[in-house]
């Protein structure tokens, strides 16, 4: 009967609730998260595809998914059928054989939300469970969709304040009878939260809270919250809401029936702007464990305590079995962006190693005896002056799921071992509702020295004077996917990526493959034991999801998401597929004997900017100043003005969009399209302003595009990835 194992899956899981159950080491003909099986390991059992016929992969099947967008998702299959999910909370449903659509479902999203989203619209999966897709929409409503028909069952808003800047993209998590869902926006005015919905109904189990509310507000929700308001300084900045938000990362363990919750960022960054007076800052950055029955907490680890940099600890994790000490244990394995891979007791939270796998300046290591990291502020404490700190925002590791391959023993991922220059302004902010109130400006190490040159003399010496800097030019960034012995963090094999914006999921097989994508568009088969390239395929889309496999009528096939998008992704690199093709989002499903895929058209030739109207009269100096200022409080983190973005460049205007500029800005007339109304924030002579700000630089980039042209240079020149108030 269809859907009856992710039925049996359930049942194991709400009986693991009161008993133990062993976890499964990998996949076998089915894939029933988006992590594979139950310890999320993103590893295969099969072995049909393998080292000797591998270079016989080809394509399958494709699906065109309709949107432009990022794609982050890992399909799931069940009982032949394919489920997946993409673009503001898209599902979709195709036959895993033939690649037949059996249904798609579009949620109805109200685009104000995608003001408070800082790395696209994107979505990473869906749960399925008693014949329902559980699907979480970007303006934050769980759908419950029937599996074979994708009707919508019941929809449910789970959303505390939407006066807030919460949103959501992360997958929901099946646990007993509950579906388990996180939210983002820690940048912007959150006080982070998970929610459990009732699996049948929809209707509000528990919800439990990242971090204290003001405490003069009165009592909090739960005790662990009146705990962690002694890490807190009273006069904390609550009208921000701390941050904390658990945009991923929610792992339900059927082995101690408890779910595991990484947690977010602190909001602003600066601990000293959040909390002035310092401490910990619970539950900032930290591993929680919940009852899903009821939603108190369990145990916790913080890996980043009183977090300064972003440090997120969201990043998925694999549950598997080690012995490590003389005792097999039951434990998690965690790579946040901090620059650690942590290995956790699950039971009870014990941390048992903690190794760096980057450059890490903020911390000198982790002290075995307390879990707590051995800070180094004189290197990473950028509230004192401007601080180039390891690793960067962008973390060591992020969104993109590794893999455990329990026969070699490698955690294999993709790893970023970069910097990023980091500085704010003085003083408090005042509040900003549902605007970006972090309060700090990066600047990724590859871009460091030339950036230099835009600032005033006094901040460049002070920034070539920190020890930091030469090694940020010594080596600004690697980028690899990296085969890692998670007991000792030393790397055992690695593979340079295109560059430090080029990183996937992975996926390993039993028969000692490990499968990735690249933002080139290729897809990469390399030997599990030795990192050997076994195969690649040119698919030209950029590739940042897992890949998966699966079995129907004893066929193995491999499938991923394509699309170009996620963190940064207004700034396409010029490695990516995205960057020459259109960005057509597509999943792609590979089989031996399979055929070629198709490639997307080329983008057109790029055009000289036209010129822009003339400036209204009376503007002056000052307000283009004040407009290029509300551009980067605003708008910059969508749109690059990049030639090649995959949001529009403004410097590229057409002249029906400037007679419109205040009404697509203040009316929403583009918000169809994802371009949110500014009217709540932006007053008309603020609008004016970036608009005035925007035809001055759109006449200059016309001027210095004429002058290459005629030059015979390339009009599509380098430009700095420059984060302000990121």
């Amino acid at each position: 009967m269809r859907h009856l194992f992710a039925s049996l899956f359930l049942g194991l899981a709400a009986c693991s609730l009161g008993g133990a159950t062993a976890l499964q080491q990998g996949t076998g003909a089915q894939w029933t998260s988006p992590g594979g099986d139950a310890g999320k390991t993103h590893h295969s059992l099969l072995t049909a595809i393998t080292a000797e016929n591998v270079g016989q992969l080809g394509l399958a099947w494709a699906a065109d998914l309709g949107t432009m967008r990022g794609q982050e998702a890992t399909p799931v299959v069940i009982d032949g059928v394919l489920y997946t999910s993409g673009t503001t909370g898209r599902a979709y449903a195709f036959d895993a054989a033939s690649g037949k659509e059996l249904w798609r479902f579009e949620p109805e999203v109200d685009m104000q939300v995608n003001r408070t989203v800082c790395c696209d619209m994107v979505n990473r999966g869906i749960a399925v469970a008693r014949g329902k897709v559980y699907v979480a929409a970007l303006d934050g409503w769980m759908y419950a969709l029937d599996a074979k028909t994708g009707a919508v069952v019941w929809k449910s808003d789970f959303i505390e304040d939407r006066r807030r800047g919460d949103n959501s993209t992360g997958a929901p998590e099946i646990a007993g009878d509950v579906v388990v869902v996180g939210m983002s926006g820690a940048e912007y005015d959150v006080r982070g939260y998970v929610t459990a919905l009732d699996l049948e109904t929809g209707k509000l189990r528990w919800r439990w809270h990242v971090v204290p509310h003001d405490p003069k507000l009165g009592p909090q929700e739960t005790p662990e919250l009146e705990a962690a308001l002694k890490t807190w300084d009273p006069n904390s900045r609550w009208d921000i809401g701390g941050g904390g938000s658990p945009w991923d990362a929610i792992h339900f363990d059927p082995e101690t029936g408890l779910v595991l919750v990484g947690t977010g960022n602190g909001g602003p960054y600066a601990t000293s702007k959040r909390s002035p007076a310092g401490g910990d800052n619970l539950y900032l950055a930290s591993l929680v464990a919940l009852d899903p029955r009821t939603g108190r907490m369990k145990w916790h680890y913080q890996e980043t305590p009183g977090d300064n940099w972003d440090f997120t600890a969201t990043q998925p994790m694999i549950f598997t079995r080690m012995d490590i000490d003389g005792q097999s244990r039951p434990v998690v394995l965690h790579a946040p962006k901090n620059g650690y891979l942590y290995i956790l007791d699950r039971r009870d939270g014990k941390l048992l190693r903690a190794n760096p796998i980057v450059r890490t300046n903020w911390a000198k290591g982790i002290d075995p005896k307390t879990g707590r990291p051995i800070l180094d502020p004189d290197a990473a404490d950028y509230t004192t002056g401007p601080k180039i700190v390891f690793p960067a925002t962008t973390g060591a590791r992020n969104w993109h799921p590794a893999s455990y391959d329990p026969a070699t023993g490698l955690y294999i991922g993709a790893v970023l071992d970069m910097g990023n220059l980091i500085f704010m302004t003085e003083g408090q902010k005042p509040f900003k509702a549902r605007g970006l109130n972090n309060d700090a400006a990066l600047i990724f190490t590859p871009d460091v020295k030339e950036a230099l040159a835009a600032f005033p003399p006094a901040f460049g010496d002070a920034v070539r004077k920190l020890p930091a800097y030469q090694e940020a030019l010594r080596q600004p960034a690697t980028a690899q996917v990296r085969a890692i012995d998670p007991l000792t963090g030393k790397t055992v094999w690695a593979a340079d990526t295109a560059g430090w914006q080029d990183r996937g999921g992975v996926l390993t097989t039993a028969s000692g493959l490990t499968v990735y994508g690249g933002v080139t568009g290729k897809l990469f088969v390399r030997e599990t034991k030795t990192g050997k390239l076994l195969k690649e395929i040119d698919t030209g889309t950029a590739i940042m999801a897992a890949p998966m496999t699966y079995e129907v009528n004893g066929v193995q096939y491999i499938a991923v998401m394509a699309g170009w998008g996620g963190g940064g992704y207004p700034f396409v690199p010029r490695y990516s597929a995205a960057y020459t093709r259109d960005n057509m989002n597509r999943l792609l499903v590979f089989k031996i004997g399979g055929g070629p895929v198709p490639m997307p058209d080329m983008r057109p030739a790029l055009e000289v900017a036209p010129e822009p109207p003339a400036q209204v009269v009376g503007v002056t100096a000052q307000a283009i100043a004040r407009g290029q200022g509300l551009f980067f409080s605003n708008c910059a983190i969508c749109h690059a003005n990049q030639p090649r973005s995959i949001t529009p460049d403004l410097r590229r205007m057409q002249p029906a969009t400037h007679e419109m500029f205040r009404q697509i800005v203040r009316e929403g007339l583009l918000v169809p399209n994802g371009m949110p109304r500014w009217d709540d924030i932006l007053s008309a002579d603020d609008t004016d302003a970036i608009h005035a700000y925007l035809i001055d630089l759109q006449a200059s980039t016309h001027k210095d595009e004429l002058e290459k042209q005629k030059a015979g240079k390339p009009l599509d020149g380098p430009s700095l990835t420059i984060l302000s108030n990121y």
